[in-house]
């Protein structure tokens, strides 16, 4: 499997590139996967798709603190990234792999790995309980850590989320407002008694996460052009990020 290690300079084109990396795969039919790995030096918000930008984002707070707000082409929730919170995305082809036609075997397929290389990247003498809850989060002791979504296309899949690592959780509180839909586990708890740190290190956990996925081939080439195209176009348009 091919490894991309790259963090763009903004936002927008962080999420862009996501993407573009979905897209090169299907226009390339190519049968290999790709991991990437990235992490901003700043915070912003993400919406998923369909989520409702006037519950789910507190638009002042964002607007006074300069954080910027984007909507991602993915589903899910709303996020808040940043430092202490480690991205990834896998395209993966279905080619070898049809049962990930399957939305349900392609959440469990995924998360497994990342749950493995959760579970690899702390010290044995933690043994913290991890648990898959929800549809595709991951859980310590009933609270998030990484929160995951799906974009599907006709010949590959982008599965792309987020791991709290050492991440100022406060600002999650401060920034995002009530999710429109919450999972069953949640028991409509707010935001500072949801989500978590997972007890490990940036380093260990991209290591651990590279292991898993067999993602021993880095590449460097990605597709800039398309990005530029997606940010000047969608990821940069009030048209499209206010939408909902």
């Amino acid at each position: 499997m091919q490894r991309l290690d790259l963090t763009l300079a903004t936002p927008a084109e962080n999420v862009a590139l996501d993407e573009a990396l979905l897209t090169a795969a299907e226009e390339s039919a190519t049968e290999v996967g790709l991991l990437r790995l990235w992490e901003a030096d700043s915070p912003f918000v993400v919406l998923g798709r369909a989520s409702q930008a006037g519950r789910e984002v507190n638009r002042e707070a964002c607007r006074n603190r300069g954080v910027p707000v984007l909507r991602r082409a993915s589903g899910g929730a709303t996020v808040v990234a940043g430092p202490g919170c480690l991205m990834y995305a896998v395209i993966l082809p279905y080619e070898g792999n049809p049962q990930l036609r399957q939305l349900d075997l392609c959440h469990q397929f995924v998360m497994t790995k990342l749950r493995s290389a959760a579970t690899a990247a702390i010290s044995p003498l933690e043994s913290p309980q991890i648990d898959l809850q929800g549809i595709c989060d991951l859980t310590l002791a009933g609270r998030k850590f990484s929160g995951n979504s799906l974009r599907c296309r006709r010949t590959h899949f982008l599965y792309h989320g987020t791991v709290l690592y050492d991440y100022d959780l406060t600002l999650i509180g401060d920034l995002l407002g009530t999710p429109t839909r919450m999972p069953d586990y949640r028991e409509n708890r707010d935001h500072a008694d949801f989500v978590t740190n997972f007890p490990s290190t940036a380093a260990k956990l991209r290591d651990a996460i590279i292991h898993a996925w067999d993602a021993t081939e880095p590449v460097t080439d990605w597709p800039q052009a398309e990005v530029q195209r997606l940010v000047q176009e969608k990821y940069t348009q009030d048209a499209w990020t206010w939408s909902r």
